[in-house]
């Protein structure tokens, strides 16, 4: 508690964080918006590489590697599947044995490298053997290294405001938010300017500039190091938190047909009870060390109350991986000019996401939040879980509009007899493709940020990186099975002289139907989703 002088006041130390360097820090110099400033320039920096090669992917798979648009829209799920997936062994790996910072250092070099080989294999011959293994080895070591920066960064920004001081906690609610936009903003950014150089002036400057961005992304982290809290690592004593977690599930497991004989005190909470059992011990000694304590039971329940929102989050995420590949093959075939001499890249319409996203948090965090903050008595206006409900509805109304612009654009090109004729331009203005990227954009602002801060907050607080980890893993596995949801229907719909739902020319396809199924699905998730969210037990009662 700080005295009433000024004197003690700066001198106030932070509970529970230290600098790089094991040292205790003080509040006036360390942490808050400062840090977290340093921090969110590492992320718009990071996002701005990944995103330049993320979003305009599909077309250099069917342009210089010469693959199909179904087998393309594949490896783009596969990759970005697997990248979101990678985030789970950094998380592990920061949480119990690096610590988020140096995970962060670490993975920054590893990311320049990749980029570095990636701009290299843009120099090779496009019909080389060579050019594939490298450019693809490239591209797995950039998801490699995003897997260790990724869900660390974001974790260790908002390590940077102590959950205990009023001021701090206010400001980490604020935090997300404008996390989101500034990134966003990057992101902004990285589709209008780099998609344009990738497909007019080359893919050598186009996967330069992603990696002179990750360079300055590590020079700025590197800048604030002397304002930052890290966490405090765990003690040779304590077990750490994934061998706690793991325990408990042990324990249970093999007290099954065990009865609880004594009362614990405190009483562990009677939701998912029988992992209560682990507070057996098996051997009917009480000594320390041989049964599992009460914080860690509840640890372990905190973890499994997050399977229900994970699972019924998943087909957002199959939805959500649609913007950087069939919406941007449609638009290939639509009118893109503005100008006589300028075509509209069709990767870069994914602006639009962000640009509705970079007006729409502001907004939200202005002027929906207070107003729904005086009806419900909450600091966030709405809890977590009904954030994330109102995105899912948005991503429903999504799918709805993308399907009859679709079913419009095929009508457009039967009306011309331009069902055969690929490589014709359809007589319908790409600008029809912006709602259903606005629409995207507001449903990124109430479900992805809802999801992060969900995940962050929820887990036990020595697990932050793995929640968020696990948020990007219903991407990484949203994206897969979007990937085999594509296969198998192209394999189901291309028989008898068909050419399949996902046929290479678009004009011969069905993108309609596959946009109504996946609107279909989101509408049974969402259902799914309220109904796990009625009966969620939130982690602190303050949220």
């Amino acid at each position: 508690m700080a005295g009433d002088s000024e004197t003690p006041l700066l001198l106030e130390t932070v509970d529970g964080v230290v600098d790089f360097k094991g040292r205790p820090v003080l509040r006036s110099t360390s942490g808050g918006w400062k840090a977290a400033a340093f921090i969110i320039s590492v992320e718009v920096a990071e996002r701005f590489a990944y995103y330049g090669i993320n979003s305009n992917l599909i077309n250099y798979l069917t342009g210089p590697l010469g693959q199909s648009t179904a087998t393309a829209a594949e490896n783009v799920n596969i990759w970005s599947g697997t990248a979101s997936l990678l985030p789970l062994l950094g998380a592990f790996l920061a949480d119990s044995f690096l610590g988020r910072y140096r995970t962060i250092l670490i993975a920054s070099v590893i990311y320049i490298l990749a980029l570095s080989l990636l701009t290299l294999s843009a120099t090779l011959p496009s019909d080389g053997e060579s050019h594939a293994i490298l450019f693809f080895f490239s591209l797995y070591l950039v998801a490699f290294a995003q897997g260790g920066h990724k869900p660390c960064v974001q974790a260790f920004g908002a390590d940077q405001f102590d959950i205990n001081h009023p001021q701090e906690r206010k400001s980490r609610s604020s935090f997300f938010n404008w996390w989101y936009f500034t990134f966003t903003a990057g992101l902004l950014v990285s589709v209008s300017i780099l998609n344009y150089v990738q497909d007019n002036i080359g893919w050598f400057l186009g996967f330069g500039i992603p990696c002179i961005s990750m360079v300055i992304a590590l020079f700025l982290f590197s800048l604030g190091t002397w304002t930052y809290r890290c966490s405090i690592p765990p003690s040779d004593q304590q077990r750490p938190p994934f061998s706690r977690i793991g325990r408990v599930f042990i324990a249970a497991i093999s007290n099954c047909r065990k009865q609880t004989t004594e009362q614990q005190e405190p009483r562990p909470s009677q939701q998912f009870s029988f992992l209560n059992k682990a507070l057996i011990a098996s051997d009917g000694s009480k000594e320390k060390g041989k049964v599992c304590s009460v914080s860690e039971v509840e640890e372990a329940k905190a973890v499994l109350r997050l399977v229900p929102i994970w699972a019924t989050s998943l087909i957002f995420a199959i939805v959500f991986s649609q913007s950087s590949t069939f919406f941007i093959k449609q638009g290939v075939t639509m009118d893109r000019k503005i100008l006589p001499t300028f075509n509209v890249p069709p990767a870069s319409l994914q602006s639009f996401i962000s640009l509705s996203i970079v007006l729409f948090i502001p907004v939200y965090d202005r002027i929906i939040v207070p107003i729904a903050r005086a009806f419900t008595g909450k600091p966030s206006g709405i809890t977590m879980l009904q954030r994330i409900g109102v995105g899912m509805f948005f991503s429903v109304i999504s799918m709805v509009v993308a399907a009859f612009v679709e079913m419009k654009r095929l009508k457009v090109a039967r009306d011309h007899g331009l069902l055969d004729m690929p490589n014709v331009t359809i007589p319908m203005s790409i600008w029809w493709l912006i709602p259903q990227y606005v629409l995207f954009g507001v449903s990124d602002v109430f479900t992805m940020i809802g999801l992060q801060e969900f995940f962050y907050d929820q887990v036990p607080d020595e697990l932050r990186s793995i929640g968020l980890a696990l948020y990007l893993s219903i991407f990484g596995v949203g994206s897969f099975l979007s990937s085999f949801l594509i296969s198998a229907i192209q394999k189901g719909t291309s028989k008898d002289g068909c050419d399949g739902w996902f046929a290479s020319n678009l004009n011969r396809a069905h993108l309609d139907y596959f946009y109504a199924l996946l609107a279909v699905l989101s509408a049974v998730e969402l259902s799914a989703f309220w109904f796990f969210s009625k009966s969620y037990v939130y982690k602190r009662t303050s949220t």
